[in-house]
């Protein structure tokens, strides 16, 4: 099952430059937010496949017009080929824009969602804007990741954590994938391709195809 990465810049390659059939063998889009409405609506137009998104801070503008064809996974958990998707979008709060919180108010998300992963048996990936603390985030605050994630990854053991918000042309000089316990850590921001065989899981040789 091939996934396609998406987040916070848009990609000529896949937009401006854009080739009928390019994403013929992606079978899910995942968007970690701060992309424009467009963007996405063009994706999941000329792919044909369905994509899924959480808000990044930036993403007011979905507020009144969110992307159309696209299912937003905010606070949710989806099951995709028998593969266990979770959302949380937004940022660490540190302004009053939209999609922001505080970590305890993105604790108290998390456990709004137990009985849907009680329910679900667990997560096998989870989409968010913003890192983990100490996982990829970086020491402003504006880019500072969620603490409350690391208990999320602890119980639940996802394979995956995809994120966007801190961009590695930023200069913070932070590695792509990062392990946490059983789960691997990922920034998305751009556009990245990942292989998954959904019933076991197991990653495929060369799981990782970076594009920038």
């Amino acid at each position: 099952m091939k996934i396609l990465l998406i987040a916070d810049e848009e990609s000529p390659y896949l937009w401006d430059y854009y080739q009928p059939g390019r994403l013929k063998d992606i079978d899910i889009i995942l968007s970690c937010g701060d992309l424009k409405q467009e963007y996405l609506e063009f994706l999941v137009t000329m792919g044909n496949k369905p994509l899924y998104y959480v808000h990044g801070n930036h993403d007011k503008g979905y507020v009144n017009f969110p992307p159309e064809g696209c299912e937003c996974l905010d606070d949710q958990l989806i099951t995709v080929n028998g593969l266990r998707i979770l959302g949380l979008g937004g940022c660490y709060r540190y302004n009053p824009g939209p999609f922001q919180y505080t970590d305890k108010e993105m604790q108290q998300r998390i456990k709004r969602l137990r009985y849907k992963l009680w329910k679900a048996g667990g997560v096998d990936i989870v989409i968010t804007h913003a890192p983990p603390q100490g996982y990829g985030d970086a020491p402003d605050n504006a880019h500072k990741g969620f603490a409350s994630f690391l208990p999320l990854m602890d119980k639940y053991h996802p394979k995956y954590l995809f994120h966007g918000h801190v961009h590695p042309s930023y200069g913070y000089n932070l590695p792509r994938s990062i392990p946490y316990g059983e789960t691997t850590v990922y920034n998305a921001v751009g556009w990245h391709v990942i292989d998954i065989d959904p019933p076991a899981l197991a990653p495929k040789k060369g799981l990782f195809s970076r594009h920038r």
